[in-house]
């Protein structure tokens, strides 16, 4: 996304809080011989897969639903997806348009068996429903429909999806400058991707085009890479778990710079290495790298676009 590229350079050029260390960049890319490990998507087994519309279903009330565990420390991402694979696996119409547009906040929990309420969990109800009723309207109630009409570009999946379903439209206001950053609307699509192996609704023949998606969890890698450099009160901010507010410099500066360290090291590994990279699968290793070690500081911020 052309968008979410410019923006974030744009952010990383007057940062202030966080700064992208470009030695380090290069040091990383040395260290690994520009061989980013491959990482399957659906590594952990916690996906519904079945090759077919229902997929694609599963994986855009997924995607709409993906963001902010950590207000629970129990909670992951693995709930929330293994969650919704056993509510399918148990009813196949529990994700039906007319069914997400009726949810209560406990019916959600039920659906993924979750014993309490869930953080932000009015916003995710509204989320649901939102979902439920623009399928309903617009696309035959049906997800897979949504991404046929997007004629097998990612970008134009996006521009869809941020057109229609408002909750997806991840955007910042940065020292006057709108920025994009559209983590959930892009992971959609790197989701299809993924999980029909690049065929049939995971066909896009601008795959290239998707960035990383700025989430808590790659930046903290990035961090710990020295990649990303933060100034001493934001890292005492995010050391001491406190929260940073959404749409403040400080959180807009650690996702647009992970997003721009990102396409430089990809930039780096394609020049010095001749290897073209996707940043799919530079996010897949290094977002597999912060889950297997979750003692990472990573910054805390409300919000339901990551």
């Amino acid at each position: 996304m052309e968008a979410v590229r410019a923006s974030a350079a744009w952010v990383a050029s007057r940062s202030s809080h966080v700064t992208v260390d470009l030695q380090e960049i290069e040091k990383v890319v040395d260290k690994i011989q520009g061989n980013v490990p491959k990482v399957e998507w659906d590594f952990e087994g916690i996906h519904y897969f079945d090759n077919g519309p229902l997929t694609v279903q599963y994986l855009f009330v997924l995607d709409a639903l993906n963001f902010c565990f950590w207000p629970d420390k129990d909670l992951s991402y693995d709930h929330l997806a293994s969650g919704l694979k056993l509510a399918l696996e148990k009813d196949k119409t529990a994700l039906n348009a007319d069914r997400l547009k009726n949810y209560t906040g406990p019916q959600l929990r039920q659906l993924l068996n979750w014993p309490r309420p869930l953080p932000i969990e009015e916003e995710r109800v509204r989320l649901l429903h939102e979902v439920g009723l623009e399928l309903e309207r617009n696309f035959g109630d049906q997800a897979a429909n949504l991404v046929k009409s997007a004629g097998n570009s990612a970008a134009t999946l996006i521009e869809l999806i941020t057109r229609h379903f408002p909750g997806f439209r991840d955007h910042s206001l940065y020292k006057g400058h709108q920025v994009f950053l559209y983590k959930r609307a892009q992971i959609f699509v790197a989701d299809l991707w993924g999980a029909f192996k690049g065929q049939n609704y995971g066909e896009f023949n601008d795959i290239n085009s998707i960035t990383i998606f700025a989430d808590y969890i790659v930046p903290a890698v990035l961090r710990e890479l020295g990649i990303l450099k933060y100034g001493s009160n934001l890292s005492c901010s995010i050391d001491s778990n406190r929260e940073i507010v959404p749409g403040s410099e400080e959180e807009v500066e650690i996702r647009a710079c992970s997003i721009y360290a990102v396409e430089k090291m990809r930039d780096l590994i394609g020049k010095k290495f001749g290897k073209q990279l996707l940043s799919i699968d530079i996010d897949l290793w290094l977002w597999s790298c912060g889950v297997q070690n979750m003692a990472l500081s990573h910054h805390r911020t409300l919000s339901i676009y990551y």
